[in-house]
């Protein structure tokens, strides 16, 4: 009777995993800040990362840009570069860069992407403004490009 109470409650524990991995994939949300940089906004002393174009390998668009990490046998990486090539080409001065993830190890690691695909969303200046890891959907790329674009 024991084995029966166990598996319920693996049951009951990937159950709940399943559903909160869910409702969290491909969600924008507020790039995490960090601490003493000095330059947060309200004196809080935080700051997201900022990308460098020399770090992209690509400029950075002149409003936004959007940075996305793929691996080569990722499925969901397809569909969110079509995702986010039709919202540059919409957006006038908004850029994609896709990278791949194990060719920019460095910046995976300092940016704690943890699995692809991780879309970063930049201002203008290359500041993270938004994130989602999975593949976001086109209306809230483009609700969170509001974010970036002043």
């Amino acid at each position: 009777m024991t084995g029966v109470w166990v598996a319920v409650a693996v049951l009951v524990a990937a159950t709940v995993f399943g559903l909160v991995r869910r409702r969290r994939d491909g969600v924008l949300r507020a790039a995490p800040a960090r601490a003493g940089t000095g330059a947060g906004k309200d004196g809080d002393d935080q700051v997201g990362d900022t990308l460098r174009p020399d770090e992209l390998g690509a400029d950075l668009g002149e409003k936004a840009t959007l940075v996305q990490f793929s691996s080569a046998f990722c499925a969901p990486c397809r569909a969110t570069r079509r995702v986010l090539g039709e919202v540059a080409g919409m957006v006038d001065g908004v850029a994609h860069v896709e990278l791949d993830a194990e060719a920019h190890l460095e910046l995976v690691r300092r940016l704690n992407v943890v699995r692809t695909p991780t879309v970063l969303i930049l201002d203008g200046a290359g500041r993270v403004v938004r994130r989602a890891a999975g593949a976001p959907r086109k209306a809230d790329v483009i609700a969170a490009l509001g974010v970036a674009i002043p």
